[in-house]
């Protein structure tokens, strides 16, 4: 599988595999949560995409608990995670209201508690996972630097970041920030023409889609047209209309990585099917203007 560089030394799969709902399946065994990584590798699917609130804080304790049974995965794959949420569950649930935090304290404990939920040494890469209205980006770049400087994080970026908010950050640091996971499918497309896209692609940053099939969207509430041409075209790729919405998202030049996320294993063994649907220019923009309900102007 192709592997999109964000430093001289650290790529990710072009596929990511996210561990949203982890915390949600039946069986959360670590032989069970083992056979799913193992199925992404399988597939060439390297990358695992965490965050610290994922499953009320306990996503990254479910995942570490898989690699303290097989730590010979952990030189397989790449693991992205992200802190700076701090919401009334779990470590803490005496939070009177839902906040962020961009402290150094704060992103210090949470690279601290994320290495040892998840049993490695270091984290390939750190996102502060929203924009905090009370960041102080002197105190929070220089974190972010001595974190990488001190090998505990190999690279580090943002999540959910406008450009403005990117640019601030990145004035304060001397470490460059390697991505922003933004939402980007067929039904939140908003990215394509805002500017988000264009600012990641005139910098060379590496774009990260979050919920590349709109939640489940795309599946309920996309127009009728939309889904019946996907699934067409799913079915002349003898894949499913998932993976032509994928591929919608990896025809687009930035280099877009979609995080998928699924706990069925028969769903991850198909994730790299988006890989073989044919996508052209003219195809692409048929589901846009299908996604749009109106053709480009």
């Amino acid at each position: 599988m192709e592997k999109i560089a964000l430093t001289p030394d650290l790529a990710l799969s072009r596929l990511v595999y996210g561990m949203w709902r982890l915390g949600d399946d039946a069986d959360t065994s670590p032989a069970h949560v083992q056979a799913k990584v193992e199925a992404c590798l399988q597939q060439g699917i390297t990358t695992m995409d965490q965050a610290d609130i994922y499953g009320g804080y306990t996503a990254e304790a479910i995942f570490g608990a898989a690699l303290r049974q097989a730590p010979h995965l952990r030189d397989q794959i790449q693991i992205v995670t992200k802190c700076d949420i701090i919401a009334p569950a779990g470590r803490h649930s005496g939070a009177r209201v839902k906040y962020y935090d961009t402290s150094a304290a704060h992103i210090s404990a949470s690279v601290e508690a994320s290495l040892r939920d998840m049993a490695t040494d270091h984290i390939d890469v750190l996102l502060i996972h929203r924009p905090d209205p009370l960041m102080n980006p002197d105190e929070t770049g220089a974190e972010l630097d001595r974190l990488v400087t001190s090998g505990k994080v190999r690279a580090v970026g943002v999540s959910n970041f406008r450009p403005f908010d990117m640019d601030l950050l990145q004035s304060r640091m001397s470490t460059r920030l390697v991505t922003n996971q933004i939402e980007i499918s067929l039904m939140a497309h908003d990215a394509l023409t805002n500017g988000d896209l264009a600012y990641l692609h005139q910098h060379k940053i590496a774009p990260m889609a979050w919920s590349p099939l709109a939640g489940g969207a795309l599946q309920t509430a996309a127009p009728d047209e939309l889904r019946a041409r996907l699934e067409a075209l799913g079915a002349e790729a003898n894949a499913d209309w998932s993976a032509v919405a994928i591929a919608w998202l990896l025809h687009h030049p930035a280099g877009i990585l979609p995080v998928l996320g699924t706990n069925s294993l028969g769903r991850i063994a198909r994730i790299s099917d988006a890989l073989r649907v044919p996508m052209d220019r003219q195809t692409w923009f048929e589901l846009y203007t299908l996604a749009r309900g109106q053709e480009v102007a």
